[in-house]
């Protein structure tokens, strides 16, 4: 990569994924674009949904991406001061990208337990879902986290979730990592519920298949040490 002080990294190497590495490769670059997907956020959002990053440095990473136009800032309109981030077209297409590293990333043998943001559990939902395992299922559940509200419809073996939409034939409401654990497959419905920690308010048959649509690739064996 390039070493002089102050300018950007870059592998130096014609491959159009090297190209892609130069562009969102610097860490915390491709967690700001998961958090996105959700939709707009002003900065307190994006430092609130990622703890570990700090405001110096999630500060260059949105300097970054607006400049290989990954995503724009608009300023909040008045009396609100501050900037508000979204995806550009191109950079929403980054999606699969990170739904396919997601999925291949669930298959390592060295996961280490941690926190997930919302944007995580939305994402989670989108790569695992299980076309085969919806089979004979349609219908809207909605997902409820504090004043944060998604929908997602099952059809045809397809899965859609949105931010708020309309009415749900189930609703599921919990914080993010109940709701994780639930649809995860670490933990059951009636066992959140027991907890204390999940609701569950109409269709409860549909709330149960829901959380059955979402397996986890089998991981792949740890390697021998030597």
């Amino acid at each position: 990569m390039a070493s002089r002080k102050g300018e950007k990294r870059s592998y130096q190497d014609g491959c159009a994924a090297a190209h892609a590495l130069d562009l969102i490769g610097e860490r915390w670059a491709l967690l700001v674009v998961r958090e996105l997907l959700l939709g707009p956020r002003r900065f307190t959002d994006l430092k609130t949904s990622l703890p570990g990053i700090s405001a110096t440095v999630l500060a260059q990473r949105l300097s970054d991406l607006e400049g290989t136009g990954v995503l724009t800032c608009q300023p909040l309109p008045a009396p609100a001061a501050g900037w508000m981030y979204a995806l550009t077209p191109w950079g929403h297409e980054l999606e699969p990208v990170l739904q396919q590293l997601g999925r291949w990333g669930a298959q390592s043998p060295h996961k280490a337990p941690a926190p997930i943001s919302l944007a995580t559990l939305i994402t989670a939902q989108k790569t695992m879902f299980s076309a085969q395992a919806a089979t004979g299922i349609a219908g809207a559940v909605a997902l409820q986290v504090g004043r944060e509200r998604f929908t997602a419809r099952i059809e045809s073996g397809t899965l859609d979730i949105t931010p708020g939409g309309g009415a749900a034939d189930a609703t599921l409401s919990g914080d993010v990592a109940t709701l994780g654990r639930v649809l995860l497959g670490d933990q059951s419905i009636g066992e959140a519920e027991a907890a204390g920690l999940l609701s569950v308010l109409g269709d409860r048959a549909l709330a149960q298949r829901y959380a059955t649509l979402f397996p986890l690739p089998t991981p792949v064996a740890s390697p021998e040490r030597r």
